[in-house]
C-alpha cells in the first residue's frame, strides 16, 4: 500500500509551507511587538529587552534543535511506515523538550544578572536594570515555550502544520493584546513586556496540550510509559538535537559575543541594532519556512530510502526559497526607512539602521538560501554534524574575528559587526552547497 506521507504534490507543498509562513511570521513579531512597544519608554528600555532577546534567541534555538531531532526521528519512521515508532518519539520529544527547560529557566531565574554582566560586560546601569527584569520575567515562560515547540514540531512532521499556526495566532494576539494593557495601560515599562510575553506562551502551551491529548491527535502516544526517559529513542533524538543544538547554540553564543561588541558602541548603536535584528527576521522569512519544510520532506523521504525524490524536492524547494528570498528582501530595501520610522528612535540611530539594513539586502541576495535554507536538507539526512562544524568554524573564525577586526581596527562602528556576519554568510553558503553536490549527506542513516 502506498505510503500516504509520500504525496508531495503542490496542494500538499502550500498546506505545509503556507501555514509554516504564517506562524514564522507571528513568531518573530513577538520580539517586533516587544520592541516596538517599548521603544515609547526609553532608548535604555528598548537597549536592555534588546540584550535579552539575544539570549531569548539563543533559548529558541536550542528548542528549535531539539525539535529538529524530533521531526527527523518522526518523520522518518513516517516515511518508513512505523506508527507505533513514532507515538513512542512525541512522547519522548516533549519530556525531554520538558526537563531541559525546566532546568534552564531555574538558572536564569537565581542568576540573571551575573549572566547579562558575564556575556555583556558593563553596560549603563539603567540598561541593565531593564534586562535583568525583562529576562527574569521571560525565563518562567520557557516551560510553556517548549510544550508548544514540541507539539508543533510533531504535528509538522507529518505535514500538518496548521494546528501550530493557529495556537500561534492566538498567542500572537494574547501577546499584543496583553502589551498593550501592560504597557499603555498599566505602566509598567519592561516589566509589562515581558508579562505579556510569558501569559501568551502559557495559553499557547494549553491549547497545545489540549490538542495534542484529542483523539483527532494520531500521533498521540498510546500509554502513558511513553513519555518516561527512553534510552533508545531518546538518543535517535538527541543524536539530531545534540549537534543541532550545539550548532545553534554557539552560532547564538558568538552573536551574543557580537553583540557585546555593539554594547561598546553606545546605547545609539545597541538600539539601532536592536531594531535592525527585529526587522531582518521578516524578509528572512519565507526561506527559513522552506527550510524547516525541507526537514519534514527530506526525512519522509530517506525514511522510506528513496534518495531520488529527495533530491528532486530539494533542488524544487531550493528554487522556491530563492524566489521568495529576492522579492521579501527587496521589499526591505525599498521601504526600509518607512519600517524603521515606526520605531521612536532618534535621527542617528534611525540612518543607522536604514543603512544596516540595505547592506543586509545586498549581501543576502545571493546566498542566504544556501546559508540556512539547504543545511535542513543535510540535517533531515542526519548528516548534522557536517553542519555543526561548518557553523561553530565560519561564526569564530570568521564573524567573530572580522566583527573584532572591523570594529576595533577599521572603526567601521555598528555596519563592521554586520560586515562580519556577511562574510560569515558567504561561507557556510559555499561549504553547505560543496556538501550537498557531493551526495555524502544520502549515505547516512537515523532509523
Amino acid at each position: 500500500m502506498r505510503n500516504k506521507y509520500l504525496n508531495f504534490d503542490n496542494k500538499y507543498l502550500a498546506r505545509l509551507i503556507i501555514p509554516l509562513v504564517v506562524e514564522q511570521l507571528l513568531a518573530v513579531s513577538v520580539g517586533f511587538v516587544d520592541t516596538l512597544m517599548i521603544s515609547t519608554v526609553s532608548e535604555a528600555a528598548i537597549s536592555g529587552v534588546a540584550l535579552v532577546d539575544n539570549i531569548n534567541r539563543l533559548v529558541i534555538q536550542i528548542l528549535a534543535a531539539f525539535a529538529t531531532g524530533g521531526v527527523v526521528v518522526v518523520s522518518q519512521y513516517l516515511g518508513s511506515g512505523d506508527r507505533k515508532e513514532c507515538k513512542v518519539c512525541t512522547g519522548q520529544l516533549i519530556s525531554l523538550m520538558e526537563f531541559s527547560t525546566i532546568i534552564l529557566a531555574i538558572l536564569l531565574i537565581i542568576y540573571p544578572r551575573q549572566l547579562l554582566g558575564t556575556i555583556f560586560g558593563r553596560v549603563e546601569r539603567d540598561v541593565m536594570d531593564s534586562a535583568v527584569t525583562y529576562l527574569v520575567v521571560t525565563s518562567f515562560s520557557y516551560p510553556f515555550l517548549a510544550i508548544y515547540n514540541a507539539g508543533a514540531a510533531i504535528f509538522r512532521s507529518s505535514g500538518n502544520s496548521s494546528i501550530s499556526m493557529g495556537i500561534s495566532i492566538v498567542m500572537n494576539i494574547a501577546n499584543v493584546i496583553l502589551n498593550a494593557l501592560f504597557v499603555f495601560g498599566l505602566k509598567l515599562e519592561v516589566l509589562g513586556v515581558g508579562l505579556a510575553t510569558l501569559l501568551s506562551r502559557i495559553i499557547a502551551a494549553l491549547i497545545m496540550i489540549v490538542i495534542f491529548k484529542s483523539d483527532s491527535n494520531e500521533l498521540k502516544p498510546e500509554a502513558v510509559t511513553a513519555f518516561v526517559p527512553q534510552k533508545k529513542y531518546i538518543l535517535k533524538i538527541l543524536r539530531i538535537g545534540i549537534p543541532s543544538g550545539i550548532e545553534n547554540g554557539m552560532f547564538q553564543i558568538g552573536k551574543l559575543m557580537v553583540v557585546g561588541m555593539v554594547a561598546t558602541l553606545g546605547t545609539s548603536a545597541i538600539a539601532a541594532n536592536s531594531v535592525a535584528y527585529q526587522v531582518i527576521d521578516f524578509p528572512n522569512l519565507p526561506a527559513t519556512s522552506i527550510g524547516i519544510a525541507l526537514i519534514t520532506i527530506v526525512g519522509q523521504c530517506m525514511g522510506a530510502g528513496n534518495i531520488p525524490e529527495a533530491k528532486k524536492q530539494v533542488k524544487r524547494l531550493m528554487k522556491y526559497a530563492f524566489v521568495s528570498d529576492w522579492i521579501s528582501k527587496g521589499l526591505l530595501f525599498i521601504f526600509a526607512p518607512q519600517i524603521v520610522s515606526l520605531f521612536s528612535l532618534s535621527t542617528e540611530t534611525a540612518n543607522s539602521a536604514v543603512l544596516v539594513l540595505r547592506a543586509f539586502f545586498l549581501a543576502a541576495i545571493l546566498v542566504w538560501p544556501l546559508s540556512f535554507t539547504l543545511p535542513n536538507a543535510l540535517r533531515a539526512a542526519g548528516d548534522v554534524k557536517f553542519t555543526m562544524t561548518v557553523s561553530i568554524l565560519s561564526m569564530w573564525l570568521f564573524r567573530i574575528v572580522a566583527s573584532y577586526f572591523f570594529v576595533f581596527h577599521l572603526h567601521f562602528g555598528l555596519m563592521g559587526v554586520w560586515v562580519g556576519m556577511f562574510i560569515d554568510w558567504y561561507v557556510r553558503g559555499i561549504s553547505y552547497l560543496t556538501r550537498y553536490l557531493s551526495n555524502k549527506w544520502a549515505t547516512f542513516h537515523i532509523i
